[in-house]
């Protein structure tokens, strides 16, 4: 797919030891792929991408001076937010949206689309975490970046910003007490979503390897115009920064996962 790539990388000062990642930046799709079978619109919903998130990450790159990996493909495509292993990494219904060029999947083409979009996603992942190790002398602090909608299936979602994490709370900590002494923001803890999530982005590339990391959910009508991005990258920017030079972010540590078999059998 000649002229297609599946991440960007933004540069940025490594040796900060900050890294910003952004799974479902883009909504775009590879011309063989067409529209997977939905109509032109169904691109600009959720299902196809976290509204919000590429400006937002590019706007707290840039106050920031970190570097960044975005996806460069629709979750509709494949989500690399995701394990290999999971039953939802390539959507045949998505919040009523049937996607027919998902159905069937054979077996070769589900390979071809962890070579040619999922595997060369997380290989920039990896390798951006190996080049602010290098660069700082420590293990990187990871900041995931999404967006969610104002209402699922009728429920509103009163939350602007949540915080998703699974054990590590090294980050999670300090960055919800920050937001919520804002005293204008109604803060979610692990909702609308659970952040332990097994082999998905953060698990693969932080839980797994000790990293302090934070998955950042802003609510999408919030972060959907240019003055709205720049509202939310000067409230995130100054908490961000902060919480990367505290004493102990940088150590390797390993805190397990909720997701363990074991812990899981025992809660």
């Amino acid at each position: 797919m000649s002229g297609f790539s599946p991440f960007e990388t933004i540069g940025g000062d490594f040796s900060q030891g900050m890294l910003l990642i952004a799974d479902h930046a883009s909504r775009a799709v590879p011309q063989p792929y067409g529209t997977l079978g939905l109509a032109p619109h169904i691109f600009e919903r959720h299902i196809a991408y976290d509204i919000g998130v590429e400006m937002l990450t590019r706007a707290l790159a840039e106050k920031l001076k970190a570097p960044a990996v975005l996806g460069g493909f629709s979750r509709l495509l494949i989500d690399p937010n995701r394990g290999e292993d999971d039953p939802t990494l390539i959507m045949q219904l998505s919040d009523g949206a049937v996607i027919t060029g998902n159905y069937p999947m054979t077996l070769q083409e589900r390979e071809n689309r962890l070579n040619a979009f999922y595997r060369p996603y997380h290989q920039a992942v990896d390798a951006a975490c190996n080049i602010v190790s290098q660069t700082s002398g420590h293990a990187p602090f990871v900041v995931s970046v999404h967006s969610y909608t104002p209402v699922w299936k009728t429920t509103p979602r009163p939350w602007q910003v949540a915080l998703l994490w699974d054990k590590d709370d090294r980050a999670i900590t300090p960055l919800l007490s920050m937001l919520r002494k804002d005293g204008t923001l109604f803060v979610g803890d692990n909702e609308p979503y659970d952040g332990a999530l097994r082999n998905d982005t953060l698990f693969r590339h932080c839980t797994a390897k000790g990293y302090a990391n934070v998955l950042i959910e802003v609510r999408q009508d919030l972060i959907s115009t240019p003055a709205g991005v720049a509202e939310w990258a000067d409230r995130l920017a100054p908490m961000l920064k902060h919480i990367n030079a505290m004493a102990g972010l940088h150590d390797i540590r390993h805190y397990g996962s909720r997701t363990d078999p074991a812990i899981a059998l025992s809660a």
